[in-house]
């Protein structure tokens, strides 16, 4: 594992991690956030491949890239719809858990990465540290019947979603093209989400629509950490990189900085006691991700 690529790969730490932090403190409805978000991803790429003198790709690398940014929105916007229930701070390390299991697995049994008995049994083993970590983080002291029926809701709302971030990590790799090649045609399929959503509300609940609200535009900003994460990891889960399983794990350890920032910027409290078994949760996060890295 070369340094180059474990810098790479530890990209999404600052871009996902104060992503969610920041589209919440903007606020709005997801439908705003899912709208400003893809249009400043859209925005980053197409600077990215002007930059680089990049085309869009053709045949079957374009569907499947757009096919990528499509699962990728469809996913955001139920995580979104759960920050609304249980906060950014709770919800970040529950995706974190399903996404983990999906696209870690995908890339060890589908795409070969993980040889050898040892290099399974040591990723298998920071996947249970990983899951771990992440439900010390929603553990709560005070539970109560409501409490217990949003967390819930929220948590099947992310299983839900995780097909969609599957689809983002999985779909790329089917076909020849690279990270940076896919990141344009990728953030055109989450654009087209948000605009197909941002009719079909409108028109269904007669609210208006979230192309004329200025807090959309504002969600822009919150796009550019997105599409600097997205790249960076587009960029590390290729096989001369960190390959998918090992990327996806070294990306996720952006929920420790989305649940710390959560807490102390948006108001998301905790009691002491929470507040110190979700550091245990979010050091066995990073304990496990070092793991992945040796092998």
């Amino acid at each position: 594992m070369n340094t180059t690529a474990i810098l790479i790969g530890l990209g999404p730490l600052l871009g996902w991690g104060l992503y969610p932090t920041i589209a919440s403190k903007i606020g709005g409805r997801p439908v705003n956030q899912i709208l400003g978000s893809t249009l400043g991803t859209l925005i980053f790429a197409l600077v990215f491949a002007v930059f680089n003198g990049m085309g869009l790709p053709t045949g079957m690398d374009l569907v499947f890239s757009i096919l990528s940014g499509v699962g990728w929105a469809i996913a955001q916007i139920i995580t979104f719809q759960s920050f609304t229930l249980i906060g950014s701070s709770r919800a970040m390390p529950i995706t974190t858990a399903f996404q983990l299991l999906g696209a870690s697995l995908w890339g060890v049994f589908a795409l070969g990465d993980w040889p050898g008995m040892n290099a399974k049994l040591l990723g298998g083993l920071a996947l249970v540290l990983i899951i771990l970590g992440a439900w010390m983080t929603v553990w709560t002291e005070e539970k109560t019947k409501e409490k217990a029926s949003i967390l819930k809701k929220a948590v099947l709302l992310l299983a839900v979603g995780e097909i969609g971030y599957w689809a983002y990590s999985a779909a790329p790799q089917s076909t020849s093209i690279d990270g940076m090649h896919a990141f344009l045609p990728q953030a055109i399929g989450m654009l087209i989400v948000a605009l197909v959503y941002s009719v079909i509300l409108s028109v269904k609940d007669k609210e208006k629509s979230a192309l004329a609200e200025a807090v959309s535009y504002k969600h822009i900003f919150s796009g550019f950490f997105f599409a600097f994460a997205a790249l960076t990891y587009l960029i590390s889960a290729q096989p001369d990189m960190n390959g998918l399983a090992t990327g996806f794990i070294l990306s996720q350890t952006s929920v420790v900085l989305a649940t710390l920032t959560g807490i102390w910027f948006l108001g998301q409290k905790k009691t002491k006691k929470e507040m110190t078994i979700t550091i245990i949760g979010l050091l066995l996060i990073l304990a496990a991700a070092a793991m992945t890295v040796m092998i």
